[in-house]
């Protein structure tokens, strides 16, 4: 586990109000309620691309306005995580593994030519499953949590929600990652040992 990294791409708003339960206040009977800010259509968004392992962020940065990330884009950003590796000269820099989700732009077969290229391992993500993801299950999730109500005014603002999250709360997201990679693994075993039983009668 310590030699993968992972990696995703998610929307930020550059103004995201509060949850109903950020927002709570105490207040008199009687009192008036508290005004709440709509959103609007006119938000500004942020696309962040985010890589990491169980030590920390590995690389980030924000997608150009307009820019779509295809295959072609998602091929170029590899190359900045698979750089950043190797200078600063971690442990993990020329044997590292790469996860990523079944997106059609990391599931191409340009990008797959690209990471056999540079002979990195890339360990499969299971279809229609988030829960799998450390990106959806933790990464983006904390981010998007901490940026609420708050305005960000360009995007190495927004960034720097990535930069306090502790290197205990990224260990703790692998330990978690790889329960339940065990769980799935032991349930696909009862699968087959089920589907062997029922072979033979």
């Amino acid at each position: 586990m310590d030699r993968v990294i992972t990696g995703e791409d998610s929307w930020l708003i550059q103004y995201n109000p509060e949850t109903k339960h950020q927002s709570l206040e105490w207040r008199s009977e009687g009192s008036s309620r508290p005004k709440k800010t709509r959103m609007s259509k006119l938000e500004v968004k942020y696309m962040i691309v985010c890589f990491f392992d169980s030590v920390g962020v590995v690389h980030k940065e924000c997608v150009p306005a307009g820019q779509a990330v295809n295959q072609y884009y998602y091929t170029e950003i590899l190359e900045r995580p698979r750089e950043r590796v190797t200078r600063v000269g971690r442990n993990i820099a020329q044997n590292w593994i790469h996860h990523q989700d079944n997106e059609p732009a990391q599931a191409a077969l340009s990008v797959a030519h690209f990471l056999t290229s540079k002979c990195i391992t890339v360990t499969p993500q299971p279809p229609y499953s988030p829960d799998l993801a450390p990106c959806y299950l933790f990464l983006f999730q904390k981010v998007k949590s901490a940026v609420k109500g708050h305005h960000f005014e360009s995007t190495e603002n927004i960034q720097t929600a990535l930069d306090v999250i502790p290197q205990s709360a990224f260990q703790e997201c692998y330990k978690l990652w790889q329960h339940r990679w065990k769980r799935c693994v032991q349930a696909q075993r009862v699968c087959s040992e089920g589907d062997h039983i029922v072979d033979d009668e």
